[in-house]
């Protein structure tokens, strides 16, 4: 488990939190980073805290890499009252975090709702990012339905006043494989999401759009896409990730009996996919 000091970089709008596993339990800088590796900043889906990369995480830093998690904003120890919670609003977030790091090249990796925005500060800052990785992202998805958007537009006006809804969602999302910290775990985002000021950014997330057109075109760094064979938001996970390895030039690695979130459900398969990516792009 992660046990550095929460840290926050302020941006327009607020704070946003991360933690640094370059820093110890007091603010400095410990050891165990490889020559030559390249850091790695996690983002978290929708509705998500920067802790869902708990069991992910330690693997990577036992492999020498620097690991960087952030909450969104609005959520986990960020900050509230933020107006725009787009992926390309995240974007302007990340960027700063590694400005404000003194990170120079980084591997920015993104979840869910995410997946865009890594894809984003690709495009726009090429020179920031050594490669991107895809988890369940929702890029290059395939064009919903009439019936499809109005399902989604309607769960998610009910999640605003019902974060409940968020919690019970978590059973599907993790269909084979639970980590053993996961009713606490999802108990703890329903209780999240009932703060002060979370509505806002509840309300901002499920109206954002998590799979943009056109944003894969500008990318030109290396890309990794890692799919759950049975995340219940797509009907065909694997074509949904052949259509973005195939927009991004990349290559796709499916977990087997994997969820919506295997970094959570299979983080040794997901660090197994991972790892060897993380070499090649240093």
């Amino acid at each position: 488990m992660n046990t550095t000091v929460t840290q926050y970089v302020t941006v327009p709008g607020g704070r946003i939190a991360f933690d640094d596993s370059a820093a110890g339990p007091t603010t400095g800088t410990t050891a165990g980073t490889a020559a030559g590796s390249v850091p790695v900043v996690l983002l978290p889906g929708m509705l998500d805290r920067r802790t869902t990369y708990r069991h992910l995480v330690p693997l990577l830093t036992a492999a020498g890499h620097r690991v960087i998690t952030m909450d969104l904003r609005g959520l986990g120890d960020s900050s509230t009252g933020f107006t725009d919670h787009s992926p390309a609003a995240i974007a302007t977030d990340v960027v700063a975090l590694l400005d404000h790091l003194g990170i120079g090249r980084a591997v920015l990796a993104g979840n869910s709702y995410t997946g865009a925005t890594v894809v984003k500060v690709a495009g726009d800052r090429p020179e920031l990012v050594a490669g991107i990785v895809l988890i369940d992202a929702f890029i290059e998805n395939l064009p919903p339905n009439a019936f499809q958007k109005a399902l989604v537009k309607t769960l998610g006006a009910a999640l605003v006043h019902f974060p409940a809804l968020w919690g019970a969602a978590q059973k599907l999302y993790f269909p084979t494989e639970r980590p053993a910290d996961f009713d606490a775990y999802r108990a703890g985002l329903v209780a999240m999401l009932r703060e002060p000021g979370r509505k806002a950014a509840t309300r901002g997330y499920v109206s954002g759009d998590s799979a943009p057109v056109g944003w894969t075109a500008a990318v030109t760094c290396p890309a990794l896409v890692l799919m759950g064979t049975k995340d219940v938001d797509f009907p065909d996970p694997e074509l949904v990730a052949d259509r973005q390895a195939a927009a991004l030039k990349g290559r796709k690695v499916m977990i087997d009996g994997g969820g919506h979130y295997p970094m959570a459900g299979f983080p040794q398969a997901t660090a197994d996919a991972l790892l060897p990516f993380l070499h090649e792009v240093a």
